[in-house]
C-alpha cells in the first residue's frame, strides 16, 4: 500500500485536479475517488452511469477490477475518466 498522485481529467470538468489514490486501489476505487472532486461541483451526477478510467488520449478502459499496481500507470500520469452504461 502506498500513496500514488494521478492527474484526473474527468469528462466534462474544466478543472484538472490533483487525485491521491492508493497503489491497492481498484479503477473503480480510482474513479471514486476522481468522482469526489468533480462530481456534484462542475460535473452533474448520471447516477445510471459508470465511471470508466483509461490514460489520457487512449481508446480502451482499465479493467473495474484492477489495481493501480497491477497497471501501467505512472506517478502523476493523466488519465480520463467517462461516464459509460455499465
Amino acid at each position: 500500500m502506498a500513496l500514488f498522485p494521478v492527474i484526473s481529467n474527468f469528462q466534462y470538468d474544466f478543472v484538472l485536479q490533483l487525485v491521491p489514490v492508493d497503489t491497492e486501489n481498484s479503477m473503480d476505487e480510482v474513479a471514486a475517488a476522481a468522482a469526489h472532486h468533480s462530481v456534484g461541483r462542475r460535473v452533474a451526477p448520471q447516477p445510471d452511469k459508470v465511471v470508466r478510467v483509461r490514460r489520457q488520449g487512449g481508446e480502451t478502459f482499465y479493467p473495474r477490477q484492477a489495481k493501480l499496481s497491477e497497471t501501467d500507470i505512472k506517478p502523476m500520469e493523466a488519465l480520463e475518466f467517462i461516464f459509460c452504461d455499465e
